[in-house]
């Protein structure tokens, strides 16, 4: 009898153990968006924190040492920078990329370049700092956020499709073009009408920005399923050089409350990326 009640114990405590892992992995599981404002202050001057990179799943430590509109942090360590260096595959990058903050035990959805630049304190072989954004943050240079940090907070906080849903045509146009800025197939493919490997495409894209995007007010479009976008858009082409894109980008959905979408078998024809 005893030994059955030891046995009984026993197997209850490695369940109620069992169970409080799950409890804790399922609470750090949760993915938080917070606005900057209350960041700001969960995250003050000289924190530590954790890093995690959305697509890689690779982590590292950093400590935030300034910003006011978004936080400029530093690796912890000369380890912390070969990780960061590694997520960038070894260089030095000013795309965008969608990670995870771990905090305690909050997940909050971030964005982070990786690009060395301005001052550092610490000892970790990484020459500057780099900047992170939240939900609300903004640049040095601007009062509203970068749209390709918000898409990649929207991204890792699984708040992006809900965004789109609700984007006009040209939010949806701007959003689908910085996708290519950051090389990022997840992003552009969202707002594509087929399906295509777009790794391949968006990884000869070093740089492009819309210079002209005509536009009628969103209000008058309510009932429209398809339109025809004049635009302008500047290209860097790997091995290329810069080209320019003088036309239209054609916009589709299947009704008035269904997202906009990219005609991109045309979009790519047109730009010469076949």
């Amino acid at each position: 009898m005893k030994k059955a009640v030891c046995c009984f114990l026993i197997f209850m405590q490695i369940l109620l153990n069992g169970y409080g892992v799950n409890a804790a992995n399922k609470n750090m599981g949760k993915i938080e968006m917070p606005e900057w404002n209350t960041v700001n202050h969960l995250l003050p001057k000289y924190s530590k924190f954790t890093v995690e990179d959305m697509e890689t799943g690779e982590k590292f430590k950093v400590q935030r040492r300034a910003g006011s509109h978004h936080a400029d942090v530093q690796p912890l360590t000369s380890k912390d920078t070969k990780i960061l260096k590694k997520i960038y595959g070894g260089k030095w990058s000013w795309k965008r990329r969608a990670i995870y903050v771990i905090h305690k035990n909050k997940r909050i959805a971030a964005s982070m370049h990786g690009m060395p630049h301005g001052a550092g304190a610490l000892q970790n072989n990484f020459p500057g700092h780099f900047c992170i954004h939240f939900y609300g943050s903004t640049t040095h240079r601007t009062n509203s956020m970068d749209l390709s940090h918000m898409l990649m907070i929207l991204k890792a906080s699984g708040a992006l499709n809900d965004y789109l849903a609700k984007a006009d045509p040209y939010q949806v146009i701007n959003s689908y073009i910085a996708g290519f800025k950051q090389q990022d197939s997840a992003i552009v493919s969202k707002m594509s009408l087929q399906k295509i490997k777009w790794s391949p495409i968006v990884n000869k894209v070093e740089n492009v920005g819309i210079s002209r995007l005509e536009q009628l007010p969103p209000e008058d479009l309510t009932e429209e399923i398809s339109l025809d976008v004049p635009a302008e858009i500047d290209w860097y082409i790997k091995g290329v050089g810069r080209q320019t894109f003088r036309g239209e980008i054609h916009m589709i959905r299947f009704s008035p409350v269904d997202a906009w979408k990219v005609d991109s078998k045309k979009f790519l024809e047109e730009n010469h990326f076949n």
